[in-house]
């Protein structure tokens, strides 16, 4: 089978299945324990981080969220609070107006219709204002260990330069991941993210020291 990449006009193989094993087992091996690198310490907390992530870095969320945090450390403290006070407080964050307004509803949510508490389940989350499928993954993966992997930009990107998947959409490739990979979803899913952040990068990847070089199926051709 054959993956199209559009944007270099190239044609780039499938992974083979024992070449799908390969891959998962580096990840693996080399990745065996991690986390997410935003900064909680509950899954109040996590949930607020993942949200304001969204095309944004990490690093910015961790200088933003202590303050929020700080201000407002409960559902209820968030849920009625003034929405050009949290505005301001996140405002160095990308699409900060929706994000403030997306994280008063959330909480609003949780009060009216979770007891205050986040829900532990992906249909619930997904009910929360500004909370997709890949949001709802990455905070019960990291959270819980739930067998399932989120797809970022990260992960979208090594999926594709690896021949893992050659969907057009996140959700799509999603799919296919969990299909290939089945089990230890949780773990690859954090091993793509730091993998494509430090190594797999979109501009300058660093093949020539690859860890999967043997494997990859673009060369840095895939630039998403």
């Amino acid at each position: 089978m054959i993956l199209y990449n559009s944007k270099m006009n190239k044609k780039i193989k499938k992974a083979t299945r024992s070449e799908t094993e390969a891959i998962k087992s580096i990840f693996l091996e080399q990745y065996p324990n991690g986390v997410t690198e935003l900064d909680y310490t509950n899954i109040y907390e996590l949930l607020i981080a993942v949200m304001l992530s969204a095309q944004c870095t990490d690093k910015r969320v961790n200088i933003i969220t202590p303050a929020l945090f700080n201000k407002f450390p409960t559902p209820n403290d968030l849920a009625n609070s003034d929405i050009i006070e949290v505005k301001s407080m996140i405002n160095s964050c990308s699409f900060f107006n929706v994000k403030a307004g997306n994280l008063i509803k959330m909480a609003q949510s949780l009060v009216e219709n979770f007891n205050g508490e986040v829900p532990l389940n992906q249909k619930d989350l997904m009910s929360l204002a500004g909370v997709g499928q890949k949001t709802a993954n990455v905070v019960l993966s990291e959270y819980l260990g739930v067998n399932c992997i989120a797809v970022d930009t990260h992960v979208f990107r090594v999926a594709h330069r690896l021949g893992l998947s050659d969907a057009k959409t996140a959700l799509k490739t999603e799919e296919e991941l969990t299909k290939k990979f089945k089990t230890e979803l949780h773990l690859l899913h954090q091993a793509m993210v730091i993998f494509g952040r430090y190594h797999c990068k979109a501009i300058n990847p660093l093949c020539d020291e690859c860890i999967l070089k043997h494997l990859c199926k673009s060369d840095g051709r895939f630039k998403i």
